[in-house]
């Protein structure tokens, strides 16, 4: 019996073909833009091109789904300087990375993850958690910055495997890799609701969704529960452009200029 959708754990590896090359020795990694923003109280980003997902509401999608030769190809520690440069500049002491997936070709990001915590930075991976419960060496590497001020925030796409599977057109299995992302990070050392805490994207259920992934999570550890950063689409014109072709409709969503100040 043929599965339903793609294998976003082989995606992976055929977009970091395209995005983060191997060279002398290191993994380089495309970025299409640098830029301080508003969210976590004030952070400077790293855009990445590329993921290994395909949700139909992605606000990125443009920039992440096709054109990879978009931006630079950069090094671990070009990527870190730029980080840290910027920065400074806009005097800010959070960093993260964001756009595509981060761990898309996975030793670029520790190495920028060590070169930024290393200068007294903090570092927020935001991820959705496929590659990190499909490679339990990955999990255990990125639980080893556990009291360095790093924070990963798993992002999880619906509350089943049928709404993952509506959401993203991947293989509704690979819902579990995202759980299964959580388990492995608290099971290393990460502290659960500070240094590792779920978001999930409720705009596509109901509340006996809501019951359900908070039943799992705080079946994996409560504090996951307690900690759960709900997302919601916003309504970016392209991300309306996108939703349209791909026949989604949103429970609950927000206008961009009326994002509740909790949910920034």
């Amino acid at each position: 019996m043929l599965s339903r959708g793609y294998d976003p754990v082989r995606l992976a590896e055929l977009v970091a073909e395209r995005v983060a090359p191997w060279s002398g020795g290191m993994r380089l990694r495309r970025y299409y833009r640098f830029r301080r923003d508003r969210w976590y109280g004030g952070i400077v980003t790293g855009d990445v091109v590329g993921c290994n997902l395909r949700c139909r509401f992605c606000w990125a999608w443009r920039f992440t789904w096709t054109g990879y030769g978009r931006g630079v190809l950069l090094s671990p520690d070009e990527a870190a300087e730029r980080l840290m440069r910027l920065a400074r500049r806009t005097r800010v002491r959070q960093v993260r990375l964001s756009g595509g997936e981060p761990t898309v070709g996975w030793e670029h990001l520790l190495e920028v993850m060590e070169a930024v915590t290393g200068e007294g930075l903090h570092f927020v991976l935001e991820t959705n958690g496929i590659l990190i419960g499909a490679y339990e060496e990955l999990a255990r590497r990125l639980a080893s910055f556990h009291g360095a001020g790093v924070e990963v925030r798993v992002s999880i796409k619906g509350t089943s495997e049928e709404e993952f599977y509506m959401l993203t057109g991947a293989r509704p299995e690979a819902w579990r890799l995202q759980l299964r992302a959580l388990k492995l990070l608290v099971d290393y050392g990460l502290e659960p609701g500070e240094e590792v805490y779920p978001a999930v994207m409720l705009s596509f259920t109901d509340e006996r969704g809501v019951t359900r992934i908070k039943r799992l999570l705080y079946a994996i550890h409560p504090r996951l529960a307690e900690n759960i950063d709900p997302e919601y689409v916003i309504l970016y014109p392209h991300v309306v452009e996108l939703m349209r072709r791909t026949g989604l409709r949103p429970r609950k969503a927000y206008r961009p200029d009326e994002v509740p100040p909790e949910l920034v």
